[in-house]
């Protein structure tokens, strides 16, 4: 036979001493890479929001939806990219949420956002603020929570010590932000008496005035002196309660009116807008420091630099008497997932090692178990490289793909085990006789593999991008599970396979048997087979069978016996977005009365709906 590709290239790798070396060189990088590769649960999908917020002063929901809102959705549904708008009109505000289509770049989707707004500023009404816009991004999602609670202090000693901490966890590398939830945050207080006010000839407008022109430091110009300058600024920022109390608010006969004259100041808490507890019935009250990561990052090792920089600041900051509990830490359990699932990964090779060993013996089974780990080392190398993450779908397309990427060197290792016991050949020419007469098909029967996989990589909307690494992957392995069997598993089969020359035909056989009709698996097959080739009878009763067993399980999605998702269910904090609370649960009235299309959606509620709507939304979600 004429040597093939196939056989040129195994020829190269069975003569080569590197072989080895190339497989141990493989293996290192593959672990080299799990250590390396961020872990995450989910694979993270590039979709771009925006809040959008607009005051109008005085203005009730109808109005402000009629002026603001609809102009506004009007704008911002002719940005290139959008794919649904939402807006709420409440008393003197708007918000219009903007979601683009996935896959669109965060930057460039904001700047043309922002871009249209300004352009159409002029044709809002009088009266309107400038609009905010607030991003919104996966990695907002806080992936670490320390809640502080003491039974010794209370919430407002809790939000000053977390107001500390929040300040020295900024400072840890990749933090992209952190927010306090909970506790009364120091607040000073003036309470103005109306016939001191009266008695001083001063009003409310006015005293609020000298407050806000006390409170402020500016730049009043530069000194020079020689080669230097020295910038001036003049003011300073209201710091304590004495600092308010001793502002001149007026001028009364002459004399200088302080605002501890007519008014009473008190530092002190605040009103509270969020509440926090710990406990299993909420015993003590608490206060939860939430960080959100930079995207790319690994979740567990950030955790476990914040958790250090935690520890420190107990010997220096928190007092002995306040605990700090970690409440949610994604990079945890996304590590622990990602570790169950090479532990799975793992089961899968042993399994389809002990069914090869079943047909091939010892000897070829540890073939396969030699080629499957190289080929899963260089795939993970390659995700390195392509800036995916270990989640459950990059691991998932390796457990997928298991049965199917030992096929080419099952194909190999077998062809060779049989050719070296026909001994028609010497045992280094009877292996490249072997790999050319199944090359060329092993090749083709890869590459129909994975283009029946690799178009789901192309998936539009929210799961194409969610679920391409699978595809992606799956092709990534059964190309370099081709070039193993090719390479590595030649010079293995070489290795293991042959026989020792001065044996009889009867010892070639690693299991003992002379013929192959002989064994214990072609007996078995033989059983389970031979009966239905020979009898009508049997074999249709066996297609029926399998026909019905077929629609039995089908039927199953139909009656909803079996939940249909893409992923199994997980048990997770619910966060809800403040923007989002409104859009969770409607009454029929408050249905009827939004404006749906196929690209808006609109809601105008009063401030006196807004508890009933809040309370309805926690109802459903419990």
């Amino acid at each position: 036979m004429k040597e093939g590709f196939a056989g040129r290239l195994a020829n190269v790798f069975i003569r080569s001493k590197l072989s080895v070396l190339l497989m141990i060189a493989f293996l290192l990088l593959g672990a080299f890479s799990i250590f390396l590769i961020p872990r995450e649960e989910d694979p993270q999908i590039e979709a771009p929001m925006a809040d959008i917020m607009v005051a109008y002063p005085g203005a009730n929901p109808t109005e402000v939806e009629s002026r603001v809102s609809i102009p506004l959705e009007k704008v911002v549904s002719n940005v290139k990219g959008v794919e649904y708008v939402y807006s709420t009109s409440m008393n003197g505000m708007t918000m219009v949420s903007v979601q683009f289509f996935v896959g669109q770049d965060m930057e460039r989707s904001l700047v043309k956002l922002y871009t249209e707004i300004m352009k159409h500023m002029d044709e809002m009404p009088q009266g309107v603020s400038m609009p905010l816009i607030k991003t919104r991004a996966i990695d907002d999602v806080p992936v670490l929570a320390l809640t502080l609670w003491s039974n010794k202090y209370g919430d407002y000693s809790l939000r000053q010590l977390a107001e500390v901490m929040t300040t020295e966890l900024k400072k840890v590398p990749d933090v992209a932000a952190v927010s306090i939830l909970g506790g009364r945050s120091k607040e000073i207080k003036v309470v103005l008496d109306k016939d001191k006010m009266t008695g001083n000839h001063l009003d409310m407008a006015g005293i609020s005035k000298y407050i806000q022109g006390s409170n402020m430091q500016l730049s009043s110009g530069n000194i020079l002196s020689g080669d230097s300058a020295f910038s001036v600024q003049t003011g300073s920022f209201l710091k304590t309660a004495d600092d308010v109390a001793n502002l001149v608010v007026g001028v009364n006969e002459g004399m200088p009116v302080y605002l501890r004259q007519v008014a009473q100041v008190e530092e002190g808490p605040g009103t509270p807008s969020q509440y926090v507890s710990y406990g299993e019935k909420g015993n003590y009250p608490a206060v939860t420091i939430a960080i959100a990561k930079k995207s790319g990052v690994d979740a567990k090792k950030l955790a476990g630099q914040i958790l250090d920089k935690v520890n420190h600041l107990k010997k220096e900051l928190i007092p002995s008497d306040v605990n700090v509990t970690t409440t949610r830490d994604y990079g945890q359990t996304a590590s622990d997932k990602v570790s169950e699932l090479l532990l799975h990964l793992f089961v899968a090779i042993i399994a389809v090692t002990l069914f090869v060993m079943l047909a091939m013996g010892w000897r070829g089974g540890l073939v396969i178990f030699l080629s499957v780990p190289v080929t899963f080392a260089l795939t993970l190398f390659s995700y390195y490289f392509l800036d995916y993450t270990l989640n459950r779908i990059t691991l998932f397309a390796l457990v997928f793909v298991t049965g199917i990427v030992v096929d080419d060197s099952i194909i190999i290792a077998e062809n060779m085990h049989r050719h070296f016991r026909m001994k028609n050949l010497p045992f280094i020419q009877a292996a490249i006789y072997a790999i050319n007469e199944v090359g060329n098909p092993t090749i083709l029967a890869t590459f129909t593999v994975i283009a029946a996989v690799l178009p789901m990589a192309f998936v539009s909307g929210m799961m194409g991008p969610y679920m391409s690494p699978m595809p992606i992957g799956a092709s990534i392995a059964m190309i370099f599970s081709l070039l193993v069997a090719l390479t590595l598993t030649p010079y293995l089969g070489y290795i293991f396979l042959r026989s020792k020359e001065d044996k009889d035909n009867s010892e070639v056989a690693e299991e003992g048997e002379t013929n192959l009709e002989d064994s214990k698996v072609y007996r078995m097959y033989r059983n389970i087979v031979s009966p239905m080739l020979e009898s009508r009878k049997k074999r249709w009763t066996f297609m029926l069978a399998t026909v019905v067993l077929l629609l039995i399980s089908l039927s199953l999605f139909y009656t909803k016996s079996v939940p249909v998702k893409m992923l199994p269910f997980d048990n997770k904090t619910l966060a809800i977005h403040p923007a989002s609370t409104i859009y969770g649960s409607f009454t029929e009235e408050q249905r009827q009365s939004m404006d749906v299309s196929s690209k808006t959606i609109r809601l105008s509620v009063g401030l006196e709906n807004m508890a009933d709507l809040y309370n309805d939304i926690k109802q459903s979600l419990a």
